[in-house]
Parts: structure tokens; sequence; C-alpha cells
């Protein structure tokens, strides 16, 4: 029988309101928190709270006041440390506190990769001042790519190309602004010429099995992605080495959902890039209709211990996003109603009360029959996004 749990989600934000939306559909009942009032997900869930998810007091109130059955993080800044005392009270985490907490912080993550697991991984090093980021970029090497140790949609990463005093300050103050949480670090990797870069979702469950979502590619432009499309291109080599590297670090991280594994193709192999322990912002093609249950679907299912007998691709599809150039409050959109005049073509607007520049607003997804070139489809997706212009006041 399927009963009714409580479930908080942490972070509600367009990945979030998609699964509210999912877990709504399954009878379940859900509380959204953010730090700000009016995020996508609270505009869907039963109730909401507005409070600062590092701050642990606050967390605990609103945990203590709720009780809820389950805990679901959708962002990387909270106080991830209180969830092994939510677990130890009989509150289920997902996936779980320990997979939470490793994969809010790229360092922990990095070194159960690379270290304890021997995934191949880019060489990397670690640094907590800017002369520590000196003596980092020069023995990783030029080009390198520098991200904060914790933060989201790729705010404050960038690519080194130069070591003067003032390209090192510059991407090191970015990396400063972009962090998240406390964690005053940053992560520098050395620069892979990778082929192309997918995401790999894959579906831990509590039967034990493991199921892995048709390979997704992608392209980032300022660490945040601008489309996506599935299937990809990947030989069937580089995808079982993809599957086994995720199923590898899913399991030892332990814990029920659907992860976003990223990695890198290259001439050499596979590349383990980063994790996340929660439906993915490139995943959002499979809300083209790409697979018979989309990533959202696929994680309330994981996570509340129902059956997913297998995956299926049932379209190609593609994804590109609709971003802000402006700061304001109160968006409007022009140009959807055209959009819209395209078969197989969808929009989904966020909703989101403010702008900023690059800020994601929305998104254009496209279909076509299995048969259909994707990359085609990715065309078509992109050249329809760029149709779309949002205006606010």
């Amino acid at each position: 029988m399927l009963y009714q749990k409580k479930i908080m989600l942490l972070g509600s934000g367009e990945l979030g309101k998609e699964l509210v939306i999912a877990l709504q559909r399954l009878g379940q009942y859900v509380i959204a928190v953010d730090n700000y009032e009016g995020a996508p997900a609270m505009q869907v869930a039963h109730q909401f709270e507005v409070i600062n998810m590092l701050d642990g007091d606050a967390l605990d109130k609103i945990v203590a006041k709720h009780q809820p059955h389950l805990i679901v993080p959708e962002i990387e800044a909270i106080r991830t440390e209180r969830f092994y005392d939510y677990e130890k009270q009989g509150i289920t985490v997902v996936p779980s506190a320990k997979a939470a907490n490793f994969t809010m912080n790229r360092k922990a993550i990095r070194d159960i990769a690379a270290k304890e697991l021997g995934l191949r991984t880019a060489n990397y090093l670690y640094a907590t001042t800017l002369e520590e980021f000196e003596i980092a970029v020069t023995r990783i090497g030029i080009p390198c790519v520098v991200k904060p140790l914790m933060s989201s949609s790729g705010k404050g990463q960038s690519v080194l190309k130069e070591i003067t005093a003032e390209a090192l300050a510059k991407v090191w103050n970015y990396a400063m602004e972009g962090s998240r949480g406390d964690y005053k670090e940053v992560i520098v990797e050395e620069f892979i010429p990778f082929d192309s870069e997918i995401t790999l979702l894959t579906v831990t469950q509590k039967n034990g099995a493991t199921l892995f979502c048709p390979p997704i590619g992608h392209r980032q432009e300022r660490g945040d992605y601008q489309e996506s499309w599935q299937p990809c291109v990947i030989s069937d080599t580089d995808l079982k080495e993809a599957q086994h590297m995720a199923d590898k670090i899913t399991q030892v991280l332990t814990g029920f959902g659907l992860w976003g594994v990223e990695f890198f193709l290259t001439q050499k192999g596979v590349y383990f890039s980063e994790l996340s322990p929660r439906p993915h912002d490139t995943g959002m093609v499979t809300l083209a209709n790409t697979q018979n249950y989309n990533e959202f679907e696929l994680h309330a299912r994981a996570i509340l211990g129902l059956a997913i007998p297998q995956i299926n691709l049932v379209n190609v599809g593609a994804s590109a996003v609709v971003l802000a150039t402006d700061e304001g409050t109160n968006p409007n959109f022009t140009g959807i109603e055209a959009v819209l005049k395209n078969i197989n073509t969808d929009v989904k607007v966020f909703n989101k009360p403010s702008t900023r520049p690059y800020r994601r607003m929305a998104v254009v997804l496209c279909n076509g029959s299995i048969t259909e070139n994707v990359t085609s489809v990715k065309e078509k997706a992109i050249q329809l996004s760029k149709q779309i212009e949002v205006t606010s006041v």
C-alpha cells in the first residue's frame, strides 16, 4: 500500500518544482523550503517555509515543526551535517545523509572518486588563499579549470589561461563570489581536452537494482548548461565504463534516488567529472517525453520505494534554456506564442519572481521520432529559444 508521506524539499527552484508535481501525482504531501518567497516549487507545494538553510538552528526548527518522513535536498547551500541527526530521529534523507554531505562539497566527492575508488579524473589541487592558488595553478599547469568547492549552476567556475597577477586575482575573486556556504576554498583542475560532456542519470533503488537512463549530451557556458540532448553519441565501450563508474560511486555514497553523474568523453577514455544526488538540470530534456518516465518521476518513485520496471527511450529530444539579460522583477515573456506554433515543441516557464543577467527563466523542449537525427532536434530547440525574450521592471 502506498501511504502519504510528508516530504520536506530543501531548495525550491525549477527542478524542485517538477519534483513536487511528480510527488503530488503519487499522493504525497510536500513542504517547499528556500531563502526567498515565491520560489518555483513553493508555488505548487502544500506548504512552504522561508529560511536561511545555512542556519542550522533555523533548519532544526522547521524540521521539528513539520516532522517530515523524508528530507529531499535540491541545492548545495544547506547545513548538511545536521542530516546525520535527522537520520537518527528516523527521518529518511535522500539519497542519504552521507551522500548529501559528501556531494555538497567538491573536495569530498573528488577525493572519494580519485583516491578511494580510483576513478579516472583530471589532476587537481586545492587552495584556500590566493597564495596557495598561485602555487596550485603553477603545479597543475595552464590552462586549468577553477571552481569553488561549493557552488551550483556553474557559479564561480572559469578557465584560467595565463599566470599573471591580474588573471589570478580575477579568477580567484570570481570563484569566491560564486561560492556558496562557508567554504572559501577552490579546486584547481587540469584542463581535459574532451570531445564531449555527458550526464548519465543513474537510479539507485531499495531493491538493490541500479538503472541508467540513455546518456544525455550537453553544452555549457560560464559553467552552466545551455542545451542538452538525448541520446548522445557514445561508444559502447565508453558507455559501459561510465555506467561502471556511476555504479561504484553511488553505491559507496549509499541511498536511493536519481543521481546526475557527469563525465568527459576523451580520446583516452571516460573521465569522471561531477555528481549531483538529485535530478540534474541537463536532465530537463526528459520533460520532452524522451523517456517513458522523466527524471523527476524516476526520483519520486525511487525515494518512495516504488517499482521502476525499466527505462526506455521513446523519442529523441533536446532542451535549450531561456536566460534573462537584466536585473528586475515581475518578468514577462515575448515570443512564446510563436514558438508554440511549432510541432513537437513545448516551453516550460519557471515563474521565478525576479531576473538577473544569465538567470535561467524557462526552457524550450523539442522532440522527434526515435529514428530522427537528434542534432537537428537540438538545433531546432536552440533556434526557438532565441525567439523568446525576457523583460522585467
